[in-house]
């Protein structure tokens, strides 16, 4: 070819083309009637301010569990593993990009061959005057030394789409990752309240087998004594074994969220028992909680940013896929030295070199290439059905956890008045001990009574905090917004 200008242009333009549909971003959600101004089960306690993206947990003002979160997202195995899927995810995009261009090789060669009958090494026309050749001189021995190198060009845009795939694949192993965050973060501080709340109520649980004990005891005097019959005393002994096996679950309970928050940190069980020792007071959610809006909580969830990259990568595998129905365009270049013995390969006269194009159509094959974009292109449609419901379930999330806070909330005060009535009965009843008008018995019984409400006010409050962690986690909070490539 005298002149490859005009035809290398030609390649150039015709690579510029690329098959399959250019995707258009996620998919309409008008049909699902998605509102935009406020959630349906929103309450007065809730602001439809922007949340706080990461650090959602200091609003709960608990410097322990704040430090337990930083070790978890420093620590826990979990997220290092989402960190080596983006790894792997961006090198798949570096390898697509590198695919665009010629690879090239060095090469040393030596060939040795025996073909019977044929002289491929002498001319086979017998010297003037001299004797016949031989006729069974038939060895070959070639040796060369070069370079090689191989180009297909990407007429139909077949490898731009792979590129597009790879890149939206890692976008959402970023989001996936940032998903991995949202759900440990809320784990770790779910494991946390319910440690503490178990704390509380071993404490209170000891509270009230010390006075069982001692009700326990005076009842046995008393039967001593001939003032009461022996049914009193099976009744008391069958309260104190009960609170002793409500006592030994609970520690158990207690021992289990331990372990729980020691792995999640990364740590083997046993390592935060010292640092995690009780009871403490429970951290309280803030009296106004910042939510956002729906429009707000599909643009940031990590779950629903991870599945719109999946259908943008669905997407570009429709033009992979179509392109094989284009002719395939390649080069294959060889530039060596070389000759029939060894010291051919540092003769610089014996310069050989070799062009090879090839076209490649395949053109008949049967419906195969049609079956595969059909295959595409289902599995587009999957992806986007997949999209609309993640963001519907997503919703349903917050929407439930919003009317579980609003709920425990009333619940919260509710116990809170049973609490001050049953401190304000046991405080009159010790007056009334005091003055000699009831036993140490039914003084007990009524300070059991006053540790049972405050157990059931505690419990209710660990389940107000764990409301307000399922909010932070259904809005998808919880992660720092890393750099999601390109």
């Amino acid at each position: 070819m005298k002149n490859p200008i005009p035809f290398l242009l030609a390649l150039t333009f015709l690579s510029a083309c690329t098959v399959g549909p250019d995707y258009a971003g996620p998919p309409d959600l008008a049909s699902a009637r998605v509102p935009d101004a406020a959630f349906a089960r929103q309450q007065a306690d809730t602001s439809s301010a922007m949340p706080l993206l990461a650090n959602w947990w200091v609003a709960l003002d608990d410097p322990v569990l704040t430090e337990l979160e930083q070790m978890a997202i420093i620590g826990n195995p979990g997220l290092e593993a989402a960190q080596a899927r983006i790894a792997q995810a961006r090198a798949s995009v570096e390898q697509e990009r590198a695919n665009r261009w010629p690879t090239a090789g060095a090469q040393a060669t030596s060939i040795q061959a025996e073909v019977p009958g044929l002289d491929l090494q002498t001319n086979n026309s017998p010297p003037q005057g001299g004797p016949p050749v031989d006729e069974e001189n038939s060895s070959l021995s070639i040796y060369n030394l070069g370079l090689s190198a191989n180009w297909e060009i990407d007429l139909a845009g077949g490898q731009q789409r792979k590129i597009e795939a790879a890149n939206a694949l890692a976008a959402g192993s970023v989001a996936t990752a940032a998903d991995a965050q949202v759900q440990l973060t809320a784990e770790v501080a779910r494991a946390y309240i319910a440690l503490r709340e178990r704390q509380l109520r071993i404490a209170s649980l000891r509270q009230q087998v010390t006075l069982q004990e001692e009700t326990l005891q005076l009842t046995i005097q008393r039967h001593q004594q001939g003032a009461i019959a022996a049914f009193p005393i099976g009744q008391a002994n069958s309260i104190l074994q009960s609170l002793n096996a409500d006592l030994a679950a609970t520690e158990a309970d207690a021992e289990t969220y331990l372990n729980a928050l020691a792995v999640l940190v990364g740590l083997a069980p046993g390592n935060l028992d010292d640092f995690l020792a009780g009871p403490v007071p429970l951290p309280l959610p803030p009296e106004q909680v910042n939510i956002g809006d729906p429009a707000s909580l599909i643009a940031r969830r990590p779950d629903i940013r991870a599945a719109e990259r999946n259908l943008a990568a669905a997407t570009a595998r429709i033009g992979v896929v179509e392109a094989a129905r284009f002719p395939k365009i390649s080069f294959m270049g060889i530039l060596g030295i070389g000759g029939t013995s060894p010291s051919d390969v540092f003769d610089l006269a014996d310069l050989s070199a070799i062009a090879v194009p090839q076209l490649q159509w395949g053109f008949l094959d049967f419906g195969r290439t049609a079956a595969g974009i059909d295959q595409a292109e289902a599995a587009q449609t999957e992806a986007e059905a997949r999209y609309r419901e993640i963001v519907l379930g997503a919703l349903q999330d917050a929407e439930n956890s919003l009317s579980r806070f609003a709920q425990q909330r009333r619940t919260v005060a509710a116990l809170a008045l049973v609490e001050q009535s049953a401190t304000h009965s046991a405080e009159l009843n010790r007056q009334r001990h005091e003055a000699g008008v009831i036993s140490r018995a039914h003084l007990n019984a009524a300070e059991r009574e006053r540790l049972m409400a405050e157990a059931n006010l505690q419990q209710a409050i660990a389940a107000l905090t764990a409301s307000y962690i399922a909010i932070q986690k259904s809005l998808g909070l919880g992660w720092e917004g890393p750099d999601e490539g390109s």
